[in-house]
């Protein structure tokens, strides 16, 4: 059997599945029953169904068991709710993993004895009135009498231990019979409900447990809708059910009473009414007649009262009345006022006419009355023979009939709402919310690549094959993710050529001003290195965290080698003179910050949009301020300093510092370093010189790069 299971697919796994634990399940049922057992053993097959299938195929097996039980034990089919109830239970224990400890498989049983059981004690006790096995019945009997108050309780309670012993019996054969279904072949039966991609627990969680206006929300309106619906046409199937067999019932007791009514009629002798009426027991056929009239009633065993009556304009008297249980019987002659049901008949009765039965609730009870008329030779009514039918029985019967009809329907009622939640689920729910989470997470990234075709690999990985517009949406977004993410990719190709041929017009701009000054010696590289740096280091200190995005840190490095390019306007003698220069001199040198802002605005004027252009601007025109606004060009103080060029201000006097010029030998670092701390708050923005000091490895690798002689 474990070979054959293996060799068909999932899905039918899943059918034969419950098929066999039908039919283990009314196998093990039908033992018990032939052989008088006082055990069930009809859940071991939902269990294991449970484990395995999960909690809709546990109800189909459940529901189907108590129908086919029902065959040869009728009561069955009204403890289906029971065994669903099981069954769901068992799926969640498997789900949750609780089988795999003794003290969850005891709580199991615990529980299930506790649904069998009890519950089940009170639907015998409610359906049946006694204990569904003799030998339960008579084990109970002979703690208690059946009439003491105690007997019920005690029955409630051999109930349940006899569910101990089924339930502990019924999960240990399942739990044996499931150890020998690998647990590969389990998963894939499990899993072979999923119309996707199969989810674990932690992602159904994640997909509803978002903040944002509407999650879940879909999954809301789909159980609301079905479990309305199931509800409402459970009432109206209830309705019209009632309904109709009440109509039935009724008119089924009309027949009874009219048949009633009309034997009691041939049994009257119309000439001798008057001497019944007046003589009674003493009138000649009078005890004869009764005799007869009591063997019609108890031949109709639903007709509460016989009598016969005749109308008079004043009210009823009373010719024959029987005894009833509950009533003492009228003597001949007396007067029985008219009841209110039968004011609209009275003209009818007096005529002698023929009335339709009538139901009334007055001073019989609740009741059905048929009245046919006892006619003399000449065709006169002289009285009129009555049979009561009780509707009190019949009431009774409805009652019982809906709690019955309403324990069966209650198993379709669950099997209705968890197919449709399954079907709901597996074909909208569930897929719709994964491509919105997918969908989400493509839509939030901030265009990296690698993040992208992650994005669009697990979109692709859904798998959702719903066959139906659910799946064309899929593919359709599927389509749109892959074609976005190629886009993306040909921008970013193309965006990066365009940065290398910027890159590459940054470095041909440095190299012309460098190539005119003899000793910077590979300073915009070194100043470039600095200003990285720094920015990282204010980046990781939560400095400046408005300003320093990715976009305006890479803009930063890639033009800081422009921030001399104004020398490009200084003449040779001035900017590569061997001594100090002079004051004239040194003014002439300070213009290359306003040139270097002229050209480079030129250039950005040509071009449109945000560009790198800007920052290159800023360090070259301001690269020379000073914190304390005693800087040029035009003196600005503090954060009104652009950023970048106060960053640029630390790596250029550090490297002017640390490096030999035609007018000076380099420094030795630690007083490069020192000059750079004693400037910090005055010179230089205190924020940039912590950062910097606090990577001086970084800093020291810079410096043997380029000089190793230096540290």
């Amino acid at each position: 059997m474990i070979s054959y299971i293996k060799s068909i697919n999932s899905s039918r796994k899943r059918l034969l599945i419950v098929v066999i634990g039908i039919a283990i399940n009314v196998i093990l049922k039908y033992l018990m029953y032939r052989f008088n057992i006082p055990l069930y053993l009809d859940t071991v097959g939902t269990i294991a169904v449970a484990v395995v299938s999960g909690p809709l195929a546990a109800t189909s097996t459940a529901l189907l068991t108590s129908i086919l039980c029902s065959i040869f034990i009728p009561s069955s089919a009204y403890y289906g709710i029971l065994g669903i109830s099981i069954g769901i239970f068992a799926a969640v224990f498997e789900r949750k993993g609780i089988f795999r400890h003794v003290k969850g498989v005891a709580a199991f049983i615990l529980i299930s004895a506790v649904i069998g059981g009890i519950f089940g004690a009170l639907l015998q006790w409610g359906l049946l009135g006694k204990p569904e096995f003799p030998i339960v019945e008579e084990a109970v009997g002979t703690l208690a009498h059946p009439d003491d108050p105690a007997y019920f309780y005690i029955f409630v309670l051999v109930n349940f231990a006899i569910e101990i012993v089924d339930k502990a019996i019924t999960t240990g054969l399942v739990l044996m019979a499931v150890h020998f279904i690998p647990e590969k072949t389990r998963q894939a039966i499990w899993d072979s409900r999923w119309l996707q991609k199969p989810l674990s627990k932690q992602e159904i969680k994640e997909l509803f447990s978002g903040h944002e206006k509407g999650d879940g929300l879909l999954k809301k309106r789909i159980t609301l809708m079905l479990t309305f619906t199931a509800i409402l046409l459970a009432l109206s199937m209830a309705v019209i059910s009632v309904t109709l067999h009440y109509v039935n019932q009724k008119k089924e007791y009309s027949q009874i009473a009219v048949g009633a009514s009309s034997l009691a009629a041939t049994a009257v002798d119309p000439d001798k009414v008057g001497d019944y009426m007046s003589l009674g027991p003493e009138a000649p056929g009078y005890n004869k007649t009764l005799d007869v009239l009591y063997t019609i009633r108890d031949n109709f065993p639903a007709v509460k009262y016989l009598y016969v009556i005749r109308i008079e304009k004043d009210g009823c008297y009373v010719v024959f009345d029987l005894e009833a249980e509950d009533t003492a019987a009228l003597a001949p002659g007396d007067k029985i006022e008219f009841e209110e049901a039968f004011a609209d008949y009275i003209p009818a009765l007096m005529s002698g006419g023929e009335i339709d039965p009538v139901e009334s609730d007055d001073i019989s009870g609740w009741v059905l009355t048929a009245y046919t008329p006892v006619k003399n030779d000449a065709g006169r009514t002289v009285c009129y023979a009555c049979a009561d039918v009780s509707m009190e029985y019949l009431s009774d019967y409805l009652k019982d009939y809906i709690i019955r009809a309403l324990l069966i329907f209650s198993g379709f009622f669950i099997l209705v709402i968890a197919y449709g939640l399954s079907i709901s689920n597996m074909n909208m729910v569930y897929p719709i919310n994964s491509m919105s989470a997918c969908a989400h997470n493509f839509s939030a990234k901030d265009l990296d690549q690698k993040s992208l075709d992650e994005d669009v690999a697990m979109l692709r990985s859904l798998d959702i094959h719903t066959g139906d517009e659910v799946e064309k949406l899929y593919h359709a977004i599927c389509s749109m993710a892959m074609n976005t993410a190629e886009q993306v990719r040909s921008i970013r190709y193309y965006a990066q050529a365009n940065a290398k041929m910027q890159n590459g017009l940054i470095i041909t701009m440095a190299d012309m001003v460098e190539n005119r000054d003899s000793d910077t010696g590979a300073h915009v590289q070194k100043t470039a290195a600095y200003v990285r740096i720094i920015l990282h280091g204010l980046k990781k200190k939560g400095y400046y965290a408005e300003k320093l995005t990715e976009k305006y840190m890479s803009d930063v490095e890639m033009s800081a080698p422009l921030h001399d390019v104004g020398k490009i306007n200084i003449p040779d003698g001035i900017l590569n003179k061997p001594g100090k220069l002079d004051d004239k001199e040194y003014e002439i040198m300070k213009t290359h910050t306003t040139a270097g802002k002229r050209i480079l605005e030129n250039a950005i004027s040509s071009l449109e949009g945000e560009n790198y252009l800007k920052e290159a601007r800023n360090m070259a025109a301001y690269h020379h301020e000073r914190w304390d606004g005693k800087g040029y060009p035009e003196g600005l103080k503090g954060e009104v300093i652009p950023l970048s060029a106060r960053v640029m201000a630390v790596a250029d006097v550090f490297d002017a510092l640390a490096s030999p010029r035609v007018y000076k030998p380099a420094f030795p670092l630690e007083k490069a370093l020192k000059i750079i701390e004693e400037g910090s708050g005055t010179q230089f923005d205190p924020k940039c010189v912590e950062v910097f000091f606090e990577a001086l490895p970084e800093v020291k690798q810079v410096l043997r790069k380029y000089h190793g002689d230096i540290i």
